[in-house]
């Protein structure tokens, strides 16, 4: 393994805080959940840890590639990391704020789902959820894909998939009642700012590491 294990816990601690706080694949595993029972929604879990490992091997072997043709753009890999984490913290801080100052959002159950319908669904959510990329291009600024070797790449998208696919089947077995995802709603506000914090300081690091 030619990767330190602070990068690989650095990359899957920023993926649990992305996949824990509210989004449209944590409302699709709860509301599947909620209206087509706990089996559909541990399905549309674990499709989330295979589009999460799909992601992983897809972006790390074409990054990669860049990288071999093109050696800056690994330095500005790094820089675009910084500027879509601060993204992504100002949309958590923004989301908290308002949530905060507004009345939580009601949840309508999916119902009629069958496993195999739920699994598509959520691999479908997951596939076509613009903060995959952005998730992923963030990752691969941080971690060494130039330098990796097969293995390195396989155990971080299993990793990434654990990760993921726990967090996921956590909310299918407890958020399977209307209650339940009503007080994860109610909550949601302090979790969009424990996770813009996070993340902001992380971008605070990656930048010093860069510009030093």
């Amino acid at each position: 393994m030619s990767v330190d294990w602070a990068i690989y816990l650095t990359v899957w601690a920023f993926i649990a805080a992305n996949v824990a706080s509210p989004g449209p694949n944590v409302l699709n595993t709860i509301t599947t959940a909620m209206g087509s029972g706990r089996t559909a929604g541990l399905w549309s879990a674990w499709a989330v840890g295979v589009g999460v490992s799909l992601w992983c091997i897809g972006m790390a072997l074409g990054v990669a590639a860049l990288f071999a043709l093109v050696p800056v753009a690994e330095k500005l890999m790094r820089l675009v990391g910084a500027g879509l984490l601060i993204w992504f913290a100002s949309r958590y801080l923004r989301a908290a704020y308002h949530g905060f100052h507004k009345r939580p959002m009601s949840l309508v159950g999916v119902a009629g789902l069958s496993r195999r319908a739920a699994f598509l669904r959520s691999l479908s959510v997951n596939a076509l959820n613009p903060k995959a990329l952005t998730t992923w291009l963030f990752v691969l600024s941080i971690f060494p894909v130039a330098r990796a070797g097969a293995f390195d790449v396989f155990l971080l998208g299993l990793g990434t998939a654990v990760v993921a696919t726990v967090i996921h089947v956590i909310y299918a077995l407890v958020f399977s009642t209307p209650t339940a995802a009503r007080a994860y709603l109610r909550a949601a506000p302090v979790i969009n700012l424990v996770v813009g914090v996070f993340f902001m300081t992380v971008a605070s690091k990656l930048l010093l590491s860069v510009i030093s």
